[in-house]
């Protein structure tokens, strides 16, 4: 329980803090928030635009061929003039003229003459602050301003002076509309100013203004809804308190349609081409400069700016940010959720369940934002799936390692390194207290040891102990057992702890055969080499017995068994002198293993009955049964015990 809840509780705790910032909105989040927010543009790519915005750029073939920027103002009104003649529906200058030339008079008449131009105005927010007494200027202001209850909520951006078209030109101009542009503080344009405030009075922006002209909406139809948006007509784009509107940028820059001055004057440009449409006349000469960094493009004209601000008016293809309330649901939800699942996850997997979430958060903000035109905060919820990964990761590292330095001292000498390392990864499979299971203990014991050290040297015994035993402890592990303990020249081995074995028994009488079997082999080199041969017997038991650390707390503990079935195999394994017996195992054990004698998953085994007996200690008989390897490819064959009186027997 402690396992997971810890990890738990560090998981809701970081993302407490997540929700905290993001209510407050720290900055830093609020930057990457940015930068993922452009992410999500370069990810998506081009997207196709609508097919009502033309753009007329001035780029520098026209430059080289028509002459230096910026032109005469004649050859201005030629272009103008040639535009119109070929029917677009609302012609957009991005071009300021507000310095009287020579062919102002030419300009003017070409700007009466098409009906349908919008000239710009530029706003000023630093120096001196002056009144305009401009009719014209005047007539463009918004005319209706709804929510006035919102007013003091309402905060639009205000300028204190104008830069306006010479009055000769902008009173033939069927609207004025301000460009300026509002770069976020890491210079990337991604908000459209819808309108500015001036001197007590709103005016909106050449991209409203265009769009309005082109839906063929009078000004009236333009009505400014403090704090929450603008109704043009019955379309409803939304702003912030600021008067600003997310643009929703189409693609790269090159994305809309593009055709050239020197095209249109030399006749190249099909009239079909801007009918009907909007043409957005501007500079996209690279050594003009009016490029702007987009989320979309690190060097988009300003004139293709305009075109997507309009594209979305007429397409109602804005987005709004999510309201703080839901980024804050989605960083708790998200974060709760993440720590449930990683409190039970390993740093491999929980990686893996790591990007899932992030996939899963970047894909439903990708789609909210395309789809929906709703912006979600990444930010936040984003780097609280990643602190806490690291946090937990890093938690689960110290208290894992500790905790499989632990199993592996526990065990490493007891076990296979295979049962170790799963202990380590399963470590509720290893209860270190003392537990009740049913276990198959194994005792082994030299026989007539005693003798043996009395007849050779000590370093001699020593010798030979080392050799024999390390073979028969390689053999125990070999099978899967745990190595107990090394009493003198005996040998205690179980088999269903500290990994729960279904097959204990079997494995148990599998390792007793091969123990012989080796044994054997050990006998046969120490009569070639002149050496004493040592022989031994082995005794199995199974039923249910006490498995834990035994010992004195913080001085000495052992991994051991304990009860009356761990004596009966002591006492099995002394009998295998009295029958003369190299393995000898109890009734109990021969009952685990009968199903796999039966199924023949146990080949050339003789299991002999010798008899019931009560031995010390113990009150109740217990048969007893020899195990005798046949030879190779006979079946196995059980010889059950006859009827008759236990044998009492006082020795060990």
């Amino acid at each position: 329980m402690k396992r997971t809840l810890v990890p738990v509780i560090f998981g809701i705790t970081i993302t407490l803090i997540f929700a905290f910032l993001a209510a407050t909105r720290f900055l830093p989040f609020q930057r990457l928030e940015f930068l993922l927010y452009d992410m999500a543009y370069q990810v998506r790519g081009k997207a196709a635009p609508p097919g009502e915005v033309i753009i007329l750029g001035v780029d520098d073939r026209d430059i080289e061929k028509m002459g230096r920027w910026p032109w005469g103002r004649d050859t201005l009104a030629s272009v103008i003039r040639a535009v119109a003649a070929m029917g677009p529906r609302v012609i957009v200058s991005d071009i300021i003229l507000s310095e009287p030339s020579r062919g102002d008079d030419a300009v003017a008449d070409a700007i009466k003459e098409t009906g349908n131009l919008v000239l710009p105005i530029v706003f000023r927010f630093k120096g001196e602050k002056r009144r305009v007494e401009d009719d014209t200027f005047l007539n463009n202001a918004f005319t209706t301003v709804r929510n006035p209850d919102r007013l003091k909520l309402f905060t639009p951006i205000t300028a204190g002076n104008v830069l306006l078209p010479l009055e000769k030109l902008s009173s033939g101009a069927s609207a004025l509309g301000h460009i300026n542009m509002f770069p976020d503080k890491d210079g990337v344009l991604r908000w459209e100013v819808m309108a500015v405030e001036y001197d007590g009075e709103i005016y909106p922006s050449i991209d409203l203004q265009a769009a309005r002209l082109f839906l063929g909406l009078p000004p009236q139809a333009m009505k400014l809804l403090a704090t929450e948006g603008i109704d043009l007509g019955g379309k409803t784009i939304p702003t912030d308190p600021w008067g600003r509107s997310l643009i929703r940028y189409y693609g790269p820059e090159r994305t809309f349609p593009y055709i050239t001055v020197s095209d249109i004057m030399e006749g190249k440009v099909k009239p079909g081409a801007v009918k009907d449409k909007i043409v957005i006349l501007g500079v996209t000469a690279v050594g003009v400069y009016d490029l702007r960094v987009t989320p979309a493009s690190p060097a988009m004209p300003g004139v293709e700016k305009h075109a997507n601000v309009i594209a979305s008016i007429l397409h109602n293809n804005f987005a709004v940010k999510a309201d703080n309330l839901i980024n804050l649901l989605v960083v708790l939800i998200s974060g709760v959720a993440f720590s449930l699942f990683i409190a039970r996850l390993r740093a491999l997997p929980g990686a893996l369940l790591s990007l899932a979430f992030l996939a899963v958060l970047f894909l439903t903000s990708y789609f909210l934002f395309f789809q929906k035109g709703v912006w979600i905060a990444l930010s936040f919820p984003g780097n609280n799936i990643l602190v806490i990964y690291l946090v937990v990761t890093a938690y689960r590292y110290a208290t894992e390692e500790r905790f499989a330095k632990r199993i592996r001292n526990m065990f490493s000498s007891y076990v296979t390194e295979k049962i170790v390392n799963e202990l380590i990864r399963n470590p509720d499979l290893a209860k270190l207290g003392g537990e009740r299971r049913e276990i198959t203990v194994l005792f082994s014991d030299i026989k007539d040891f005693t003798t043996f050290c009395e007849q050779n040297a000590p370093e001699e015994v020593v010798t030979r102990l080392n050799e024999y035993l390390g073979e028969m402890t390689q053999v125990v592990l070999s099978w899967d057992g745990t190595v107990d303990k090394f009493v003198g020249d005996m040998i205690v081995a179980f088999w269903g702890a500290p990994l729960p074995q279904e097959d204990h028994a079997v494995l148990a009488v599998k390792c007793a055969l091969n123990m012989v079997k080796r044994l054997g082999e050990l006998q046969e080199k120490w009569a070639r080499e002149g050496e004493a041969v040592l022989d031994a017997g082995i005794g199995l038991n199974t039923g249910d017995m006490i498995v834990g650390n035994i010992g004195a707390e913080g001085k000495k503990m052992e991994y051991t068994v304990i009860g009356d079935n761990v004596n009966l195999g002591s006492r099995v394994e002394g009998l295998t002198r009295k029958y003369n017996a190299r393995i000898i195992i109890t009734e109990s054990t021969l009952d685990h293993i009968r199903p796999a004698l039966e199924a023949g998953r146990i080949w050339g085994l003789k299991v002999k009955g010798l008899e019931e007996v009560v031995v010390k200690g113990r009150t109740r008989p217990a048969a007893v049964y020899e195990l005798v390897s046949l030879k190779k490819g006979e079946e196995s064959v059980i010889i059950e015990c006859e009827k008759r009186d236990a044998v009492y027997l006082t020795e060990k």
